[in-house]
């Protein structure tokens, strides 16, 4: 018997109870999205001059100084940390696309989103804080949400995320180190991932794929149901 220590991540997802004060959040996501834009739009303007990325700590200093200015002074709001996620995820997306390019790979670069329909933000370990029972606060703005579990580990990031219904979300990524306890029984099994069977294995223990659609496809149409009726009666009533 072998015990070993395993860092094992977690995701763990709330909804946030639906208040008039819930605008603040889907204020912050709408200057996320501008935000994303004006990087999309810097990065493009660079690439047709240089012909190649724009460096992620030129980027994240050029933003420092744009709030400063009484013009974009608004992008403080989101908080330096979930402004620095925003170029990291774009900064990985274009190594991405140049990657492709090197590897002939057909590929686009990121492109400009509607600000409508960008989602969220994430934020670290500032801008945020646990408080007491099932209420979090978010730029020093209380919210409750419904707590179905508790939160195990060490929470490294907090996305804070909407849906196409407004309905917004809370996902806490946590680390916790776990003791597995593995053992040696001197025998092995080879497996063969398939189509139909998910996994074929030598000693005939085979492995059903557990189709999370399918069990889930009753939910998901009743989903767009609502959601196309809630569209056919806004436009009735416009």
């Amino acid at each position: 018997m072998i015990k070993r220590q395993m860092i094992v991540v977690k995701t763990y997802c709330f909804k946030l109870y639906k208040a008039k004060r819930n605008r603040k959040l889907h204020k912050v996501i709408n200057i996320a999205g501008i935000i994303y834009n004006h990087c999309i739009s810097l990065h493009k303007r660079y690439y047709r001059l240089f012909k190649k990325s724009l460096n992620i700590y030129k980027l994240q200093k050029h933003l420092t100084k744009l709030k400063k200015i009484g013009k974009f002074s608004y992008f403080k709001e989101v908080g330096s940390q979930a402004i620095q996620d925003i170029t990291q995820r774009i900064d990985r997306a274009y190594k991405l696309f140049f990657r492709n390019l090197k590897h002939k790979i057909r590929t686009a670069p990121p492109s400009f989103k509607k600000i409508r329909k960008y989602k969220s933000f994430t934020l670290k370990q500032a801008g945020w804080k646990l408080l007491k029972s099932n209420i979090i606060e978010i730029n020093k703005q209380k919210y409750k949400y419904f707590k179905s579990r508790d939160i195990e580990g060490i929470v490294k990031t907090i996305t804070i995320k909407r849906d196409t219904l407004g309905d917004i979300y809370l996902y806490f990524v946590c680390e916790t180190n776990e003791n597995k306890v593995l053992a040696r029984t001197g025998k092995s099994v080879g497996y063969d991932f398939g189509l139909k069977q998910f996994l074929t294995a030598s000693d005939n223990k085979d492995i059903k794929a557990p189709l999370f659609f399918k069990q889930n496809a009753n939910d998901i149409k009743k989903l767009i149901e609502f959601y196309l009726e809630k569209r056919r009666l806004l436009i009735i009533v416009d």
